[in-house]
C-alpha cells in the first residue's frame, strides 16, 4: 500500500505558473505507475497527465498540451506537475493517483486505472 500527498496548490494569476509535488511513502514507489487528475467545481474529475514508471513513457490530456509537464524522480519518491500559462478554468482540486504496474513503460489515464489517491491539493487561477 501507498500514501500520497500532494503539495504546492495555491493561487495564482492567469499566466502565472506553479508546480505540484506528489510524495509517495513506501520503498518501492519505482514500481508504480503515477498520474494527474483535476476536478473543477461542479465537474468530474479528468485526466490531466500520465508516467511510466521509468518516466520514460508520458501520456497527456489534449486540452492542456504545450502547458503541463509531468516528471518523476524516483529517487525521491516524488510526481510533479509543472503548469505555466495557468488559465482560470484550471482552476480546481488536484490529485495525483498511483497504482503497482509490471510494465515500465505501462500509463494509465482513467480514474478507475488507479489504486491510490491522495488529498489533493487546491488549484486557484484568478483572471
Amino acid at each position: 500500500q501507498v500514501q500520497l500527498v500532494e503539495s504546492g496548490g495555491g493561487l495564482v494569476q492567469a499566466g502565472g505558473s506553479l508546480r505540484l509535488s506528489c510524495v509517495a511513502s513506501g520503498r518501492t514507489f519505482s514500481r508504480y505507475a503515477m498520474g494527474w487528475f483535476r476536478q473543477a467545481p461542479g465537474k468530474e474529475r479528468e485526466f490531466v497527465r500520465a508516467i511510466s514508471r521509468s518516466g520514460t513513457k508520458i501520456a497527456y490530456a489534449d486540452s492542456m498540451k504545450g502547458r503541463f509537464t509531468i516528471s518523476r524522480d524516483n529517487a525521491k519518491n516524488t510526481v510533479y506537475l509543472q503548469m505555466n500559462s495557468l488559465e482560470p478554468e484550471d482552476t480546481g482540486v488536484y490529485y495525483c493517483a498511483a497504482r503497482r504496474v509490471e510494465d515500465t513503460l505501462g500509463v494509465l489515464t482513467t480514474i478507475r486505472g488507479y489504486d491510490y489517491w491522495g488529498q489533493g491539493t487546491q488549484v486557484t487561477v484568478s483572471s
